[in-house]
């Protein structure tokens, strides 16, 4: 059944929210960036070492949660220099509006903070995402998750 995007909210990240983050994390990793990685990338970039540290940088900068009632289904941050550092959605609810709702949180976030540009660091599977909602590719990178080389992109969106 198709979920709109009215039966969605937002609501700022709690400590108590670290575990839902991780199995979204997890899940979109080897769920849908798999799709674009191979079997060992997936496997250096889908760990979570330390929950302790992962919560720590969640509590470390605003996070917001996407919800279905108290189901955490996405997550995003922002850290104070405009990085969109990190946001996943559950493969559960992948093309229904959450990735768009949770930008539009960080976007509205950070012209609150008077920031003039967001950037990410988008994987092969985000980088449509991303463009379609005005991003620009600044560089494309190789970057190094446990012995793997894995193919993402500086991107960037000015802020009007």
């Amino acid at each position: 059944m198709p979920v709109s995007q009215d039966r969605f909210s937002i609501k700022p990240y709690e400590p108590s929210d670290v575990q839902a983050t991780i199995d979204i994390f997890l899940r979109a990793i080897r769920e849908v960036a798999s799709k674009d990685y191979s079997p060992a990338e997936i496997a250096a970039w889908a760990k979570v070492d330390d929950a302790e540290v992962w919560a720590q940088y969640r509590a470390s900068r605003p996070t917001w949660l996407a919800v279905v009632g108290a189901t955490p289904i996405g997550f995003a941050d922002l850290k104070s220099d405009g990085c969109l550092d990190m946001m996943f959605v559950s493969p559960d609810y992948q093309g229904k509006g959450v990735a768009s709702l949770l930008l539009a949180t960080v976007e509205r976030a950070a012209r609150e903070q008077g920031l003039q540009r967001i950037f990410t660091e988008a994987s092969l599977t985000a980088r449509p995402f991303f463009e379609r909602k005005g991003f620009v590719v600044v560089a494309a990178q190789r970057v190094e998750k446990r012995g793997q080389i894995l193919s993402n992109f500086l991107m960037e969106k000015v802020l009007a």
